[in-house]
């Protein structure tokens, strides 16, 4: 039986040790992109739901891994595969006898991926925490959300799937070249704290260098100019609007109808709130879908859509960003491949044919 799939990373051998968040989101995109991901499941866990963005495209394997025979078994799986992945508290996997160092001995060119929110070590390596815990010691949470109120907890994009899966897959992606090279295998260890602050780096660049205001919405890439923000239009929807070089804001004026002569230097920060008070009143003047109509335009204007809308934008829709999967409108994978593409990851069959696959049945 042939279990490979499509995309660059037809073959790759993915065992991912079941958990929540962004390592289960790394092992989707390793899927997505065609790797053969065996995800091992305790025996009190419940199936895996495929129609799940987090578990599709799984092939699952249930061990009870405080059984001597289940875990010789899996170590026997581990020794022909090409990672692992897993995303539990620093030392559990030691404590199963499945740790990096019993695992690389039987197969030196493995790639053992780790995820955790604190990394595996430092004080905090053993403290529980989610998305928002690590966004706030990263810094990032500081600079998100209006001064006057508190700071704005966002979606776990930057976090557990930006800071923490994204970084697990490059990191992951690179060992694998290292180990094709060296013929040795290595531990990557990405903390969702790690990635998160290093998300951060230009803006941590520019506080370093006094070009950081550290009053929320002051600056010109937190929506605190007025040329890069978002504004109400008359129907009380949005739009976003980001005219940053001189001649994408001569554009935006345009489409605004408001004379630059008019206008006082935007270049002066003293300035925005009057320039922030004309620009929504003209935003006030025509709908969300009104102003739509401008945003192919050079004035950078485009309106703010919901998950429902988003899907069936004409931009979205001639690119396939969001494809049909089983009657739901879900976003396909990411990026694309020119010479192997790639499909959202389907359903992995049986463990047995797998294993037999593998070698390891």
């Amino acid at each position: 039986m042939d279990t490979a799939r499509p995309g660059p990373l037809k073959g790759l051998r993915v065992v991912e040790m079941r958990g929540l968040g962004p390592a289960p989101f790394c092992c989707m995109l390793l899927a997505d992109m065609g790797a053969e991901v065996l995800c091992v499941s305790p025996p009190a866990a419940p199936p895996l739901e495929p129609k799940d963005p987090l578990t599709r495209g799984r092939t699952p394997l249930v061990l009870d891994l405080k059984s001597p025979a289940d875990r010789d078994r899996l170590l026997g799986v581990i020794a022909r595969a090409d990672v692992v992945i897993e995303g539990f508290r620093p030392g559990v996997m030691e404590r199963l006898g499945l740790g990096p160092d019993a695992c690389l001995a039987l197969n030196p060119r493995l790639v053992y991926g780790r995820m955790t929110g604190w990394g595996q070590t430092g004080p905090l390596a053993q403290v529980p925490g989610h998305d928002p815990n690590y966004l706030a010691l990263a810094g990032v949470l500081s600079t998100l959300g209006y001064d006057d109120r508190p700071p704005v907890q966002p979606l776990a994009l930057v976090g557990d799937f930006g800071g923490g899966a994204l970084y697990l897959a490059t990191g992951v992606l690179a060992a694998l070249l290292s180990a094709r090279e060296t013929g040795k295998g290595q531990v990557v260890d990405a903390a969702i704290v790690d990635g998160a602050a290093s998300l951060m780096s230009a803006f941590y660049a520019l506080n370093a260098d006094g070009d950081w205001s550290k009053t929320r919405r002051d600056n010109l890439y937190d929506g605190g100019a007025p040329f890069g923000t978002v504004y109400e239009t008359a129907d009380g929807k949005y739009v976003a609007v980001v005219p940053l070089e001189p001649k994408f804001y001569a554009a935006f004026l345009k489409a605004l109808e408001i004379d630059p002569a008019e206008l006082p230097s935007r270049d002066d920060k003293a300035n925005w709130p009057a320039l922030r008070a004309r620009f929504a009143a003209a935003f006030k003047a025509k709908t969300r879908d009104e102003w739509a109509k401008v945003e192919a335009g050079d004035g950078c204007i485009t309106p703010i859509l919901d998950l429902d809308e988003a899907p069936r934008h004409p931009h979205n829709e001639a690119r396939g960003v969001f494809v049909d999967a089983d009657g739901r409108l879900l976003p396909g994978p990411a990026p694309r491949f020119q010479g192997t593409p790639t499909k959202l990851a389907e359903p992995g069959g049986s463990a047995d044919a797998l294993l037999s696959a593998w070698g390891a049945a």
